[in-house]
């Protein structure tokens, strides 16, 4: 499905990061295979949160440098295929999206779903294990980081949160970084909201149960960090939260 003008669906920045943070960004880019072109959505639908999380690559590549961690992010739409839900799962390349039609992806056959399962998800989940191995092969501790971002309204639903940490009741990282969210924004910071971490995720139960990894499942507010000034801001405030963490 990818042609060779098409970029590869893995962006990596400071892979040689010595953090015990291994950063990642499941929805942080909107590229479509020149094959698909636009999915048959207007320009300004890409620009929405149907297509990525708005603001998590920027927060990703400050935060990579603020704590030198290495940031592994996929470059292709949520609307291409999600990389956060488990393949074949209903909505891993949706017909409808918070209520949008997304033509492109109607009526999809076995062999297109194959395809962007094989040459967009499985790269960036193998870049991620690759990654872990490497890190167990040099004796390094390792905390996964999944940075997403939610609409301030959604639906009617103007939402309160300004953070959220998404858990399972299982997650020490994730407990400490809520408690110093709590302590910072009170109520803003969210306990399993604006979602619940369910059988719906896929990364962070794919790469942490496996391996015994703690990990922190963090959403951030699309609106605080859609600019380079909130982008710089929120980084330093989770950054100063994860070395807290530690």
């Amino acid at each position: 499905m990818l042609g060779p003008d098409d970029p590869s669906p893995v962006i990596v920045t400071n892979p040689g990061g010595s953090s015990p943070f291994l950063l990642l960004g499941d929805h942080a880019g909107r590229l479509t295979p020149q094959r698909l072109g636009d999915l048959g959505l207007p320009p300004e639908a890409w620009l929405r949160h149907i297509a990525w999380d708005i603001g998590v690559a920027g927060v990703g590549e400050r935060l990579a440098a603020a704590l030198d961690a290495p940031f592994i992010r996929q470059a292709y739409s949520r609307l291409v295929i999600d990389c956060n839900r488990v393949p074949g799962a209903a909505d891993s390349s949706p017909e409808i999206s918070d209520g949008h039609a997304i033509p492109g992806n109607a009526g999809l056959s076995e062999t297109d779903l194959a395809a962007r399962r094989d040459e967009i998800y499985a790269p960036y989940q193998d870049r991620i294990s690759q990654a872990l191995d490497e890190r167990k092969r040099l004796g390094r501790r390792t905390l996964l980081v999944s940075l997403h971002s939610f609409t301030p309204v959604f639906q009617g639903f103007v939402r309160p949160w300004r953070f959220g940490v998404l858990h399972r009741g299982d997650s020490d990282l994730s407990r400490r970084v809520l408690s110093s969210l709590r302590e910072a924004f009170g109520e803003a910071a969210g306990d399993n909201q604006p979602y619940s971490m369910d059988q719906i995720d896929n990364t962070i139960p794919l790469h942490a149960d496996a391996r015994g990894l703690d990990y922190l499942e963090l959403e951030m507010r699309q609106d605080l960090i859609a600019e380079p000034a909130g982008q710089d801001e929120v980084a330093t405030i989770v950054a100063g939260l994860l070395r807290q963490a530690l």
